[in-house]
């Protein structure tokens, strides 16, 4: 009977399998596709060619490349250190007070991303609501904190808190109160408590939650655009540029690529070390 209804689940799940797989996959072919044409020649005839591949070594790209994967996981690391306690006392302390933070934590992502980073150039800006309102007061003109790395790995966290947050929650909440006590008990001192019982049992939610954050800021770039001023060039603006100014889509296709298989290979070896059926609530 198990056996039946397995396969009877597996038929259900066929067709809208195959559409999520084509609508996954497709995307990704055409833009493999495009990556290996000769250069501003859109042409089936030349393939493959990969002389947008050696434009990404010969023009630096790598270097902008190196300066996304390195803010997003600055950015990724200063989230899991700021949503751990919040995470925490969401899953064991608030109760029903964490219904009052989840609210407020979604109600920011009804506004959208560009609108709140605006918000924040307003406020940040020489003359700003900060700076003018206190060299109003004193006279004192405060320095421009926009326009470099820090401010972009600031609109990071800003903008994809809720995306670590609550994977980071939904792990707390998977840790027994009965383990930590019986920790507890035998006199494990808070830190091996937290280093030998919390993160390991919470490991599924700080994974995803750590990739969805650090794939999200990987390829951000309204955050380096508005708060950083193209200070810094993301891999992102690099990529936006070669398919519309440098109307070079077989180079921005190249990019993309080298991005996608980079994230591709974290994603799949953090999901490697994530238990499903533990996050899914089912036993096995």
């Amino acid at each position: 009977m198990e056996r039946l209804d397995n396969r009877l689940g597996k038929l259900s799940a066929l067709p809208i399998g195959l559409i999520l797989l084509l609508a996954f996959m497709a995307p990704l072919i055409v833009v493999a596709i495009f990556s290996v044409m000769p250069q501003k020649v859109f042409s089936f005839w030349n393939l493959p060619d990969f002389s947008s591949y050696a434009v990404f070594f010969q023009q630096g790209y790598y270097r902008s490349l190196a300066w996304s994967l390195g803010m997003a996981f600055a950015a990724t690391l200063i989230l899991f250190l700021l949503c751990w306690p919040l995470a925490y006392g969401m899953a064991k302390i608030f109760q029903r007070f964490s219904l009052v933070i989840t609210v407020a934590v979604v109600m920011s992502l009804f506004v959208p991303e560009n609108i709140r980073l605006f918000g924040w150039v307003l406020t940040l800006m020489k003359g700003g609501l900060i700076e003018g309102y206190f060299r109003h007061l004193t006279g004192i003109a405060l320095p421009n904190p926009l326009y470099n790395a820090g401010i972009t790995v600031f609109g990071l966290v800003y903008v994809y808190l809720p995306f670590m947050l609550f994977p980071l929650a939904q792990g707390i909440s998977m840790i027994p109160d009965d383990a930590r006590q019986a920790a507890a008990d035998l006199g494990a001192s808070r830190w091996q408590i937290l280093t030998q019982i919390d993160l390991p049992l919470a490991a599924p939610g700080i994974v995803v939650g750590a990739l969805l954050t650090f794939v999200l800021s990987a390829g951000a770039l309204a955050e380096s655009k508005l708060l950083g001023g193209q200070s810094i060039i993301v891999f992102a603006n690099d990529i936006e540029t070669a398919f519309t100014f440098g109307q070079n889509w077989p180079l921005g296709a190249a990019l993309s690529v080298v991005l996608i298989l980079i994230i591709g290979v974290l994603a799949i070896a953090g999901i490697a070390r994530i238990d499903l059926d533990a996050i899914m609530g089912r036993k096995r």
